[in-house]
């Protein structure tokens, strides 16, 4: 089972293995809600991109544990509001970057790269020559994090590995980032779900972390409205009736500037 072939599963994608099916509907079968939060998580990818692009006038992308290719990709987004954009995608699944050379191809006013590299590495994502022929880390970027930091344990240092990414860009620079959190699940579904990997039914492979352990990701960076919220309520597009329950999409959200 892979993170990023089991997405594709619950957005209702075909890039997957029966590994990957069968890791989903345990999931499933514990937050039947899964499939939601990940169709909302990708939704807020695309309203971040578009303000970046559109309101921010950012011009080059980090976009880290890119997955499979699905529809409106960052550089699509970002491309449809300024075809010039420049975008650098990173995955550590062999599969992702075969999908992501052949599918996401770039207008030919902007450029897209593909990285071999993990999070849990900034430097060599910094080191690669790819991104570095591809961005100007001189003016500002977009990193990119959309629902991979919860693959890190403590001891991975996400936190560190974060702020290691965006020590290296200007001023000016952004942050768009995700992650999931039980603060909103009904705790019944939250202690079964921790029975199970106790059991080792179910392998728990994300990290969830509360609202304070989030906002540590954004120290010292100026958060665009409407600050640190779940993803449902980040410039919403559907009036409050049409939106999931913040159970049904237990994931935080937030952009912030680099100042």
């Amino acid at each position: 089972m892979h993170s990023a072939r089991r997405y594709n599963y619950w957005l209702g994608g075909k890039d997957n293995f029966a590994v990957d099916r069968e890791s989903g509907d345990q999931v499933a079968a514990v937050y039947p809600a899964i499939r939601t939060l990940a169709r909302e998580n990708r939704a807020f990818l695309g309203r971040a991109v578009r303000f970046l692009a559109e309101e921010a006038g950012v011009r080059q992308f980090l976009d880290i544990g890119t997955g499979i290719p699905s529809a409106d990709n960052t550089h699509e987004v970002a491309q449809s509001v300024a075809p010039e954009c420049r975008v650098v995608y990173v995955d550590n699944d062999p599969m992702v970057l075969v999908h992501a050379r052949a599918l996401l191809t770039s207008g030919p006013a902007g450029a897209t790269a593909y990285l071999d590299a993990d999070l849990r590495d900034p430097e060599k994502i910094l080191g690669d020559p790819q991104l570095r022929s591809t961005l100007d880390l001189s003016r500002p970027v977009a990193l990119v994090l959309v629902a991979v930091a919860h693959f890190l344990t403590d001891d991975d240092r996400p936190h560190e590995q974060v702020a290691h990414l965006l020590d290296a860009l200007p001023s000016g620079s952004w942050l768009a980032l995700t992650h999931f959190t039980t603060d909103h699940i009904p705790t019944e579904i939250v202690e079964r779900m921790y029975a199970e990997f106790a059991a080792g039914r179910m392998k728990q492979d994300t990290i969830p972390r509360d609202r304070a352990e989030f906002a540590r990701f954004f120290t010292g960076l100026e958060l665009a409205e409407p600050g640190i919220v779940p993803v449902t309520e980040w410039r919403p597009e559907v009036p409050p009736e049409q939106r999931p329950s913040l159970a049904e999409a237990s994931i935080h959200g937030a952009v912030a500037r680099k100042p």
